[in-house]
């Protein structure tokens, strides 16, 4: 005998009577809340009159695989200074689970070869009306970079 019985289509009376007659003594159902909303409160009513409760489970799906450990433990190594892929083979993880877990905003990919201070100074001598060969020159920076630093 089964006193409770999940469902994950709308509800309709064919249903419920499918369900009645297999399980006589059910006590209760159980269906996403997105369906529970969609009951009509006839059925309900109905339902309720005999003796079987309609219950929306709150919280269904597939349960995480990663807890608050691992979300510590990642954000604990970044701000020791490890980056994610050092994490990642440290902790046995996918590379994608790293960035997925982390808490702060990382941005993959490589790091500026120069400084913020160099590129205003690239940006400043461009303005100041110094040609791009010659700040290139100067600043011992290849010309195809300077035009990039120009145009951000």
């Amino acid at each position: 005998m089964v006193d409770e019985v999940y469902v994950n289509e709308p509800l309709s009376s064919r249903i419920i009577m499918e369900i009645l007659e297999e399980n006589p003594h059910i006590k209760r159902i159980k269906c996403p809340s997105s369906l529970y909303l969609r009951i009509s409160k006839k059925y309900l009513d109905v339902l309720s009159k005999l003796g079987v409760e309609v219950e929306p489970v709150v919280k269904s799906g597939r349960p995480k695989k990663y807890g608050e450990l691992e979300v510590k433990l990642i954000q604990k190594m970044l701000n020791d200074g490890s980056n994610p892929s050092e994490i990642s083979e440290k902790l046995n993880l996918p590379i994608k689970t790293v960035y997925y877990l982390k808490e702060t905003p990382l941005r993959r990919g490589r790091k500026p070869k120069y400084t913020p201070e160099t590129e205003e100074k690239v940006k400043r001598l461009y303005d100041e009306g110094l040609r791009v060969k010659k700040i290139s020159e100067k600043l011992g920076i290849p010309l195809r970079t300077v035009y990039s630093i120009i145009k951000k």
